[in-house]
């Protein structure tokens, strides 16, 4: 008699339950990270890390980005879309009850990105749409551009407008004292001043979707894959605010 193949569910658990894996998954969690800095984040060995990125790429649940900054350089990324449909189909196969998102502290969250013209400001839009403003959220750029028309397009048919954002220099918002600096283009992680009060560094290898090419579906595809993304990492970043600052006041 053929024995049952085991549930995506029970496959999924399996994957996450490595430990070394799970220390990929914890440390990409806040961040995205070249091998190296796995390394020194994780203390393995650089042949055991890029054994795993593998696995964890193949299931899904990795994803590389070659830098925008530096194209022999890669950075890898945790699919928080992929990981949470995992873990929700492990809730549905349990019948587990959904989490709701916990209260949010007060705090002040700044996306740069090289020109502020999409992805800081779609992430901006996103952090302020989905915390009801309970999180103040800021973006600038080391070379600001105007907002993108496809940014401003993309967010308004998800229902997060930025029409009424504008870019700005990283200078003006210096003496806002954010808690967490969000860099989300390569280029500015290389190039953002250093920020010495912020508690949080992090950064997201997001891609730039002003730099595709093609027809005007190709190109707006690329705004709508980039807005995507960034709610997702948005959404997982506002699961991360209260573990890092429980209750801020300013």
């Amino acid at each position: 008699m053929t024995e049952p193949q085991p549930s995506s569910a029970l496959i999924g658990l399996r994957l996450l339950a490595d430990e070394t894996r799970w220390k990929l998954i914890t440390a990409l969690r806040e961040s995205d990270r070249q091998v190296a800095e796995l390394v020194a984040a994780t203390g393995l060995a650089q042949n055991l890390i890029s054994y795993h990125l593998h696995t964890l790429r193949q299931a899904g649940l990795v994803n590389p980005h070659r830098s925008d900054a530096d194209g022999r350089v890669i950075y890898y990324s945790l699919n928080l879309t992929a990981l949470a449909a995992l873990l929700a189909q492990i809730g549905r196969e349990l019948a587990l009850p959904e989490a709701t998102l916990p209260p949010l502290p007060p705090v002040t969250v700044a996306f740069l990105c090289r020109a502020n013209s999409a992805r800081s400001q779609m992430a901006e839009g996103w952090l302020r749409a989905l915390s009801s403003g309970q999180v103040r959220a800021l973006s600038a750029g080391t070379q600001p551009q105007p907002i993108h028309p496809l940014a401003i397009s993309a967010m308004a048919e998800a229902g997060a407008p930025i029409d009424g954002q504008v870019a700005k220099s990283i200078e003006t918002i210096l003496d806002q004292k954010p808690h967490v600096i969000v860099t989300v283009c390569d280029i500015a992680r290389e190039e953002c001043p250093v920020w010495p009060d912020a508690a949080r560094h992090i950064h997201w290898s997001i891609a730039d979707p002003a730099a595709v090419t093609g027809d005007d579906d190709q190109r707006y595809a690329a705004f709508v894959a980039a807005r995507d993304e960034l709610r997702a990492r948005v959404c997982g970043l506002l699961a991360l605010l209260p573990r890092w600052f429980g209750e801020v006041n300013g």
